[in-house]
């Protein structure tokens, strides 16, 4: 696994290892964040740069799959950056020759939500045609169409996963949801877009588990290569969502609609839609994390 000292990675190494599996994790010499790594005697960590994961693999021997969650330039400086983007498409695509040379069978990456670009309505579903915005998200797109001959080549499945917002303890402490339950108990003022678009937010847990029931059924999709949106079934206008974690810290703060300057893509209202999801897990997997619950969580932790 690259990435396992992310949000999502880590998380998603938690729920293999607690599921029986061996995780060996790519992490960079030096690493401020491999204290948040998982603590698990069937953890361990080989040490190397995402441009230098080939070399790695004499020292790991083998594995049957590859999740890759590493990604760099996802700050606001950078993620439109078409160089650094360019560097993620090329290390991403020598994993996928890297999970080879392992003799992994599945291969699995961390797509973005913004590969779609602007859609009519906001809906999103994984066959329609995609028109990103930033190069991020044409980077994104970029790799997944690469890879795609790659895996078929190499006789491996291959499933590009488009996360969407996913939130919980331990997320960048700027997001919407981090700045939301840590300032609104403690009384302060939120500065907010004008939250009329339609979002989706889905708790961590269940998404770390939907990539383990994904990876759990890959065997009954040999060889395929398949985009799979990674959402919760609760679409709502963003400011809805506000208004209850407002609510659940006990109508303490303030919050200051159209205050907050947008990211270039401006404020697109996202629908995702999940059956490609269900369709790959054989309908097992369920949201079982409510968000009322998982704000709750958050505020308690």
């Amino acid at each position: 696994m690259t990435g396992a000292t992310g949000f999502i990675g880590r998380n998603t190494a938690k729920a293999l290892l607690e599921s029986g599996a061996e995780v060996v994790c790519l992490v960079r010499p030096g690493s401020p964040n491999r204290g948040l790594l998982p603590e698990h005697e069937k953890l361990t960590v080989v040490e190397g740069a995402l441009d230098q994961v080939e070399n790695a693999v004499k020292t790991i021997g083998h594995a049957d799959a590859f999740f890759h969650f590493a990604w760099g330039g996802v700050n606001r400086a950078e993620i439109d950056s078409p160089v650094v983007q360019q560097k993620n498409v090329e290390d991403s695509l020598a994993c996928v020759r890297a999970s080879h040379a392992l003799g992994c069978t599945f291969f699995l990456d961390a797509g973005s939500r913004v590969e779609y670009g602007i859609t009519e309505d906001g809906t999103m579903e994984e066959s329609m045609e995609c028109h990103p915005v930033n190069a991020y998200g044409k980077a994104k797109l970029e790799f997944y169409q690469r890879a795609v001959p790659l895996c078929r080549e190499y006789g491996m499945t291959y499933y590009h996963l488009r996360f969407f917002s996913v939130y919980g303890r331990g997320d960048h402490p700027w997001s919407i949801i981090s700045t939301l339950v840590r300032d609104l108990p403690l009384g302060e003022t939120v500065s907010l877009s004008a939250c009329r678009h339609r979002w989706n937010f889905m708790d961590i847990q269940d998404a770390s588990r939907a990539v383990l029931e994904l990876y759990r059924f890959s065997d009954e999709h040999e060889g395929e290569s398949r985009i799979v949106n990674v959402a919760s079934k609760d679409t709502r206008v963003l400011k809805d969502f506000v208004e209850e974690i407002h609510e659940i810290a006990g109508g303490r703060g303030a919050l200051e609609y159209g205050t907050f300057v947008q990211a270039k893509e401006g404020a697109l209202s996202i629908c995702p839609r999940t059956e490609v999801l269900s369709e790959l897990t054989a309908g097992t997997w369920k949201e079982e994390i409510a968000f009322r619950d998982g704000i709750r969580r958050m505020m308690e932790e």
